[in-house]
């Protein structure tokens, strides 16, 4: 192994460190985009068009970015720039019900056709690519293998396997956080809402999108969508939770 990937990251404190938060507009970037913002000095943030059949989410990531900046003061400063990469190929090359109009289902090998293959670790890659140039030297993401659908992509030891390889490509430390990783819904609800109060929470059920069907014409307690695809089931159970004090452990991300 070369240096780079084996190296201990050079000990400058989180605030004045830059981050790039892979932001899509739901309800999970917008939540490592506070917790990020509540870290680092400097935070950029990334999002990706891909050919999704929720393709709304990348109006509303503007539209988030907005609030946060004109409601919430002491993180405004810290904003940086917004970046918007095409991967239309990764769409024209996907199979999957979050490319094309398809019912959502299991497959065969137990995995849900919302699966994109590779997704994350294209999504990761670029956004590696553009912090180099932009000198951030942290990834953070909303992968989460607590309350997901199975993808494989989205676990903690995929996640730390890809930090060696980037580090190790790049030459240089590149540090993928994943605030979200071991919290249920409930506990991510519980964790906005102790980075900006009630007010941040009403920005994510107002501003976020997240219904795989990018549904924005019905609006629930929870916030927009169909309210039955696997992401509007799982948030509207997590809200629900987080309602009634459920959730199990303190809302305090790793």
């Amino acid at each position: 192994m070369s240096d780079a990937a084996t190296a201990p990251i050079p000990a400058v404190h989180a605030s004045r460190r830059k981050a790039l938060v892979l932001f899509s507009g739901g309800q999970d970037s917008t939540a490592c985009l506070a917790w990020a913002l509540d870290r680092f000095a400097e935070v950029e943030t990334l999002g990706f068009d891909y050919g999704q059949r929720h393709r709304v989410e990348l109006d509303c990531r503007q539209t988030v970015r907005t609030q946060i900046a004109a409601q919430f003061p002491q993180w405004a400063p810290k904003l940086g720039e917004d970046h918007l990469l095409d991967l239309s190929l990764l769409g024209q090359i996907s199979d999957t019900a979050l490319t094309q109009e398809r019912a959502i289902e299991l497959q065969a090998n137990g995995l849900p056709n919302t699966f994109v293959p590779g997704r994350n670790l294209l999504f990761l890659t670029f956004a590696a690519t553009l912090a180099y140039r932009r000198g951030a030297s942290v990834l953070v993401g909303g992968m989460c293998e607590t309350d997901f659908s199975g993808y494989p992509d989205c676990r903690d030891n995929t996640l730390k396997a890809l930090q060696v390889a980037l580090s190790l490509g790049l030459d240089t430390p590149m540090t993928l956080d994943t605030p979200l990783m071991f919290l249920t819904k409930a506990q991510t609800w519980a964790l906005t809402e102790s980075l900006g109060g009630a007010a941040f929470n009403d920005l994510i059920i107002e501003h976020t999108h997240t219904c795989y069907l990018g549904e924005r014409k019905t609006r629930h307690a929870w916030g927009w969508g169909c309210g039955h695809c696997p992401a509007c089931e799982l948030r509207a159970k997590g809200w629900n939770e987080f309602q009634l004090g459920k959730p199990a452990g303190p809302a305090v991300a790793p």
